[in-house]
């Protein structure tokens, strides 16, 4: 058993396990194999020795007047000829050691071992991942079935399954891939950690790596609607006047939306800059497309946007993408009119809304 002790002291110094708990464990494991293989009912305690690797059985009974299961309980007299200072009520120990207890104990303890490095490494392994849901993480595609794909996170492997999959992605056995970690659980084999590359968890995230005034608090990620793979909008505000949200997270000559865009296989990405106020927000929402005007209905949470005639596909989007997004984005339905059309069904006046815009531009310079 003085191989265990030094595997123990190993363990310790590797793995970080307590070596007094994996002992503690090896004695609760040693009582059951006591009463199993010896059919003992009585109570014992089991002693290990970590200095010797000895291990020593030992009854324990209850100090009584009267005797009514000898496996439990011991005479007073009889405890009293071990030693004068027993009374009623003590606990006596009598060693019961069996002459072939060491194989079974050394079988044991090695069982007991194995099981308990493995339950500490899930546990530290699930302690170390539970902190880092909704973070985002690199691993190394390890391979993959028909449905899910397994990614190998250094100390665990984590499964990204179809459903969290982009479509148009195609990863090769040991790629490097950056996912987003969705779900972190415990499983009678060990944790599971659940990640994505379809969240909108993970654009953030790819935002804050790349963009350290959202990583300070300086610029605010708003909003994001994502449609992993091919196109993404994402809303951003800054309190300080002086700040420019969008230009941050364009950086210098598009360099940072252009690293996340890369690590994401070409997802287009809108950053729009967002406002308190619908008519401006879902005008910037519907970016690259010019707007002439947002009607607003408040109380049906529904916006009416005439875009000039041109502009009226690439305000919709292909099959309705980039209006479908912006929707989702600002919170607000959104119904998209041509100029033209809007005019002929006597939603829209052209000249009231020169107008307004000549008395808007009028405040302006006398301002």
């Amino acid at each position: 058993m003085s191989d265990l002790m030094d595997a123990l002291t190993v363990l310790e110094k590797e793995k970080g396990i307590s070596k007094d708990v994996i002992v503690e464990a090896i004695e609760a494991a040693l009582i059951s194999a006591y009463k199993r293989n010896f059919h003992q009912a009585q109570n014992v305690r089991v002693d290990f020795n970590q200095g010797t690797g000895s291990v020593k059985v030992f009854a324990r009974k209850n100090v009584v007047e009267l005797v009514e299961d000898s496996r439990l309980e011991i005479p007073l007299d009889q405890a009293k000829e071990m030693s004068p200072q027993y009374e009623v009520g003590d606990v006596v120990e009598l060693e019961v050691t069996p002459k072939d207890f060491g194989r079974i104990a050394a079988q044991t303890a090695k069982q007991v071992v194995t099981q308990r490095v493995r339950e500490a490494e899930r546990g530290i392994i699930f302690s170390e991942f539970i902190d880092r849901e909704e973070d985002i993480i690199t691993g190394i595609v390890q391979r993959q079935d028909h449905r899910n794909m397994y990614v190998d996170l250094g100390r665990v492997e984590a499964l990204l399954p179809v459903t969290e999959q982009i479509q148009s992605e195609r990863y090769k056995t040991n790629d490097r891939i950056k996912v987003f970690i969705t779900k972190v659980e415990k499983t009678t084999k060990g944790p599971q950690i659940m990640v994505s590359r379809t969240h909108p968890g993970l654009l953030k995230r790819l935002f804050e790596l790349e963009v350290p005034e959202i990583y300070d608090g300086t610029v605010e990620i708003r909003s994001i609607s994502r449609e992993a793979g091919d196109r993404s909008k994402i809303s951003v505000h800054a309190e300080d006047p002086e700040v420019d949200p969008v230009g941050s997270c364009v950086g210098p000559r598009g360099q940072r939306v252009q690293t996340i865009v890369n690590e994401l296989n070409g997802e287009k990405i809108d950053i729009v800059r967002w406002s308190n106020d619908p008519v401006e927000y879902v005008a910037n929402a519907l970016s690259p497309s010019k707007v002439v005007e947002v009607q607003v209905k408040e109380e049906e949470k529904m916006t009416r946007v005439i875009v000039p005639d041109y502009q009226l596909s690439l305000a919709i989007g292909k099959r309705g993408q980039n209006a479908r997004l912006a929707a989702k984005l600002t919170g607000w339905k959104i119904d998209i009119k041509s100029e033209s059309e809007a005019i002929e069904q006597g939603l829209f006046n052209p000249n009231k809304a020169a107008d307004e815009g000549q008395d808007i531009v009028e405040d302006e310079l006398e301002g």
